[in-house]
């Protein structure tokens, strides 16, 4: 559901200890007891007029990224960029509008005796390739080349750049110009960036989402009998991050099992699997293979 159906109205002091602040209600404790929600959108182009409706927090499942202590709603990720994407809209909007300009004023000429030649001209100066055009004597052609488009390219890229800053990801991602990249820049970008997906995906998709949903499929299966719930657990894995240099990243990963350092299975949690599954598929093959005599001719051929 989109926030705005979360009325911002609710806020104000409530009975027992309760109050509403920006749609949610809380208990005297601070626990979120229920959220106020309205049947259509506030800018709806038709809207129902019908109050918001009273939704138990328990029903609830509200996805904010947490910024700061007692924060109730969340802030987009594109606020910070909003005005520098404007700004960058603005500036490739003027510099389109300069090289259409630029294009269309070729040269200029110029009386340079001011002895009024170019009123009594009427002559037509063609610019194409290998054309000579004589002028009247005492005019000088200047051409148009407008400063600003100099600078502009180092001026957009600065402006990716900043854009790229504050959305929080690599400037590589959002502009696709690898001109400069090297392996050791691209790593010392996407690490970090790494990190922050993943700490967004363990400290708010998972306790904000994934577990509560687990919970209420896994309290279902146990009330019809089809899952023992004090027997099952369970492991969040997301998709991986693909490796910049899959020859480095696996000889290190090699090296941290050598070392004692990591398990296999989170080894092979890190690359997106689980260990169950793979050791199930590597047995099911070696007994594949076995079956079809696909082994022993491999020895043999070895």
């Amino acid at each position: 559901m989109p926030p705005e159906l979360l009325d911002r109205s609710r806020t104000g002091v409530l009975a027992d200890g309760r109050h509403m602040a920006q749609g949610v209600e809380y208990d005297a404790a601070g626990r979120r007891l229920a959220y106020w929600i309205l049947p259509e959108r506030p800018e709806a182009s038709v809207t129902v007029a019908a109050p918001a409706v009273r939704i138990p927090a328990s029903d609830v499942i509200h996805i904010v990224h947490p910024l700061g202590p007692g924060q109730v709603r969340g802030l987009s990720w594109l606020a910070p960029a909003i005005l520098p994407a404007s700004e960058l809209d603005a500036l490739q909007d003027a510099l389109l509008v300069s090289a259409k300009v630029a294009a269309l004023h070729a040269g200029f000429i110029r009386d340079i005796a001011d002895a009024g030649t170019l009123d009594e001209w009427s002559g037509e100066t063609v610019f194409e390739p290998g054309a000579l055009t004589r002028l009247p004597s005492g005019t000088t052609v200047e051409f148009n080349s407008p400063q600003q488009l100099r600078e502009a390219p180092a001026l957009v890229r600065t402006s990716l750049r900043g854009l790229a800053a504050a959305l929080g990801v690599p400037s590589h991602l959002l502009d696709g110009d690898l001109t400069d990249a090297s392996y050791s820049s691209l790593r010392a970008g996407l690490l970090p960036f790494k990190r922050r997906i993943e700490a967004v995906q363990y400290g708010t998709l998972v306790p904000q989402f994934l577990r509560p949903v687990w919970r209420r499929w896994l309290a279902r299966e146990a009330l019809e009998g089809r899952a023992d719930a004090l027997t099952m657990a369970s492991d969040w894995m997301f998709p991986k991050f693909e490796m910049i240099d899959p020859g480095k990243d696996m000889a290190a990963t090699r090296e941290a099992l050598d070392a004692g350092l990591t398990s296999r299975s989170a080894a092979i949690a890190e690359m997106g699997w689980n260990a169950d599954d793979v050791d199930a598929e590597r047995a099911a093959d070696s007994n594949r293979e076995t079956a079809l005599g696909l082994a022993e001719n491999g020895n043999d051929n070895a």
